[in-house]
């Protein structure tokens, strides 16, 4: 027999996920479009009754953000400019309807590697609270996304808030995404920037590229290149002849391995340029 469950405590779908399989439905903007016509074969948790994962919180340490929050919610909040990257990026998923009703948790858990949120949430050092009935735990976002469609979560886990340590919420950031039209498209490629400057050099960096390997990647050696840079247009050079040996772009019927990897530096010159106001009045890609 399949079983339905739709609870209102995070303890009770604890449990829950303790005693069987069960296959966890959020915003169900993934969920639905994945099953099709095919009939259900899994046990279904409905955690859209668990009020208390939704929203933002500041801590003294964190930016919490519930696993029930959806794009609209991040928008609409009040945040640092290093998150100016991420509600660009919450702009970017489907169209407002979607936005609505999908969860950042599920944009994570789905592990697209042209999922829009990633990107941004990297450049962030976001971290990924996983609780289980018996134990919790965080693990870094590099570490829960492991390949395409495949993450860290065990059988029974949830996913129950993202974390974003207040050291890394500094600076100000960008998120450009290219696609085939400007919008309801998946990416060919995606970049996400946050930097920080001080007496007009870029005292960090943090970069991130989307759909360009199986997981979006943090690029250490643009960030590396950026570092100590004055904020002047040659920022642009120091991120087009910086290595980028952590993208692998695949071929495929939006854009050729070749093309990816050009556009990727573009896009990455452009993030780069708009979190530190340079490229303001530029068309976004």
């Amino acid at each position: 027999m399949i079983r339905y469950a739709k609870l209102t405590t995070v303890d009770e779908a604890l449990a829950l996920l303790g005693e069987d399989r069960w296959r966890i439905l959020a915003g169900g903007t993934d969920f639905y479009p994945a099953q099709g016509a095919k009939p259900f074969r899994d046990n279904i948790l409905d955690i859209n009754g668990l009020a208390a994962l939704r929203g933002i919180a500041e801590t003294d340490d964190y930016w919490w953000i519930g696993a029930r929050t959806t794009w609209s919610d991040v928008v609409r909040h009040k945040l640092p400019r290093a998150f100016d990257a991420l509600k660009a990026a919450a702009c970017e998923v489907g169209s407002v309807q979607i936005q609505n009703v999908a969860s950042v948790a599920g944009n994570l858990c789905n592990a697209s590697p042209a999922a829009d949120g990633v990107p941004a949430l990297q450049v962030v050092d976001a971290e990924v609270e996983l609780r289980s009935a018996k134990a919790t735990r965080y693990l870094p976002l590099g570490g829960f996304i492991l390949g395409n469609r495949r993450t860290a979560l065990q059988p029974d886990e949830m996913v129950t808030a993202i974390r974003v340590p207040k050291r890394s919420a500094v600076g100000s950031s960008a998120f450009v995404k290219l696609g085939a039209r400007r919008y309801l498209v998946i990416s060919i490629a995606m970049a996400a920037a946050r930097l920080v400057i001080e007496d007009g050099v870029v005292a960090d960096a943090a970069i991130a590229v989307g759909a360009c390997s199986a997981v979006a990647r943090r690029l250490a050696g643009v960030e590396a290149a950026l570092r100590g840079q004055p904020v002047t247009a040659a920022l642009a050079d120091a991120v087009l002849s910086a290595p980028i040996d952590e993208l692998s772009p695949i071929a495929d019927v939006r854009g050729s391995a070749e093309y990816r990897e050009h556009a990727a530096r573009e896009i990455v010159v452009r993030a780069v340029c708009a979190a530190t106001s340079l490229g303001e009045g530029k068309v976004a890609a």
